[in-house]
């Protein structure tokens, strides 16, 4: 038997690694601006708590509103043309953050950065899935989504590092730099898509395809409760006792990363189906074990098995929804399964909270483990049609 054929498709080749560059250098720009953006609203511009929400949520909004049409762009014009002009649009926008001198301003700048995040994002997402080998997506996936991790771990840290030592006006540029840095590497990654595969045409593209339905629900099932976990759990450690959560949030980002690259087969090994069933359960299990058993072991346990739901959930349901779509639907799937991440992202805590402010915090927990609890059941009853 040869080496090859033991060893399978080839997953790391150099255009995945340029891919998987380019996402780290977009990623770390956008980073960045997790801590400054916030700052400058209350420091520069003199807004208040509704205005730095404001001018944070602004983002998140015009990317949502865009992925459908993104992923249609990237299924007819190339992934690597929607990751340069998103990088584009990005980088312009925030290296103009510093003429903004209104909150107006700075929101209608978010917005257009946001446009970018969209086109960018979709078209990484997509071209990874194009590069990887079909029964290899699940690892693909695991191994792209550290360029994430990492990206949003480390650019925080140099964002406040360089708005301490060397103002605002520098951060805006350097974050844009990065983001230009994104863009020179997507040139070279090129057009991903398969050579000779059938374009979609204006006609007949969907912008919600039906392969990435279910794998939405799922998705937004999982994320929803993560989502809450993370806005309450450091009020929750106070709540027990402790003098803050950083251990536990710590801890969950360590799992997620651990395993998404040590673990990096698990999904394709079990079966991407077999992996989004696993990850509702532990996240149901996790979020039921923090409501009910209100200690920190209680408290330990559940981040545990949450960071393990959360580790192999998305790259199992991603892979779920890439098995179902055709080539010429993947940028669509994708955008679409991604929505859910920022629906969630965005409801989730919301929801929660008016949850935790008529009863209590635990019994938020309670909820958010009553819509993972969901998703199993709706993976349960997706694999019974299937398998029909």
């Amino acid at each position: 038997m040869s080496t090859t054929a033991t060893a399978g498709p080839r997953l790391v080749t150099s255009q995945f690694v340029l891919l998987g560059s380019a996402s780290l250098a977009y990623f770390l720009a956008d980073g960045m601006l997790v801590p400054a953006v916030p700052r400058y609203v209350a420091s520069e511009l003199t807004g208040g708590n509704i205005a730095v929400g404001v001018a944070v949520a602004a983002f998140s909004l015009s990317a949502l509103v865009l992925r459908p049409w993104t992923g249609r762009f990237a299924d007819r014009h190339g992934r690597s043309l929607a990751m340069i002009g998103g990088g584009i649009v990005f980088a312009a926008s925030v290296a103009g953050y510093g003429l903004a001198d209104s909150i107006v301003v700075l929101s209608a700048l978010r917005l257009l950065t946001g446009v970018g995040d969209a086109f960018f994002f979709v078209g990484a997402v997509t071209a990874m899935s194009d590069l990887a080998p079909a029964e290899r997506r699940g690892e693909a996936i695991s191994l792209f989504s550290l360029s994430l991790y990492v990206g949003l771990a480390v650019g925080p840290l140099i964002g406040e590092v360089v708005v301490n030592t060397a103002g605002f006006d520098t951060i805006w540029l350097v974050s844009a730099a990065s983001a230009l840095l994104a863009v020179l590497l997507s040139l070279r990654v090129g057009d991903t898509r398969e050579p000779g595969a059938a374009r979609p045409s204006a006609g007949r593209s969907r912008l919600i395809p039906p392969a990435a339905v279910v794998p939405a629900l799922l998705l937004l099932a999982l994320i929803w409760g993560m989502a809450g976990f993370l806005a309450f759990v450091p009020l929750y450690a106070l709540d027990l006792g402790l003098s803050g959560a950083g251990f536990f949030l710590f801890g969950f980002a360590a799992i997620v990363v651990v395993i998404r690259s040590v673990g990096a087969r698990i999904p394709d090994r079990l079966g991407a189906l077999r992996s989004v069933r696993i990850s509702l359960l532990c996240t149901t299990i996790a979020l039921t074990t923090i409501a009910t058993w209100q200690t920190v072991p209680g408290l330990v346990v559940g981040t545990v098995l949450l960071g393990i739901g959360v580790a192999l959930g998305t790259p199992a349901i991603m892979t779920l929804a890439l098995n179902r779509a055709p080539a010429t639907e993947r940028g669509a799937t994708m955008a679409t399964v991604t929505m859910s991440i920022d629906v969630a992202q965005a409801l989730g805590p919301i929801t929660l909270g008016l949850t935790a402010a008529t009863t209590t915090r635990p019994t938020a927990f309670t909820t958010a483990a009553l819509a993972a609890a969901l998703g199993l059941a709706l993976a349960v009853r997706f694999g019974r049609s299937t398998s029909r």
